[in-house]
């Protein structure tokens, strides 16, 4: 089953800086990771793991050593929501 992926509007933000960067690998990973939360949004490369405490229901996955992408899952409609793609969800929450 595919997941639908829908951004809000800090992870559109996020993911513009990371490309306006021109880090041609970072992009390349960011798509891969993309592609792999639409397939199979709890496993997978990026160190994949459930949140905890305050930030309990989501889920992240490493781009590289500062930037997760941090999103959410709601499988009774199969979406998957992009919160955040960079800094680490230390930074942010």
């Amino acid at each position: 089953m595919k997941y639908i992926i829908e951004f809000e509007a800090k992870a559109i933000e996020d993911l513009a800086k990371l490309k306006k960067s021109g880090n041609k690998a970072l992009i390349t990973k960011i798509e891969r990771l993309l592609l792999e939360i639409a397939e199979h949004p709890t496993v997978g490369t990026g160190q994949v793991e459930a949140l905890k405490g305050i930030l309990s229901g989501y889920w992240s996955r490493r781009i590289d050593k500062f930037n997760r992408i941090i999103y959410t899952i709601e499988e009774e409609i199969v979406t998957v929501t992009i919160i955040s793609a960079k800094g680490h969800y230390g930074d942010k929450w």
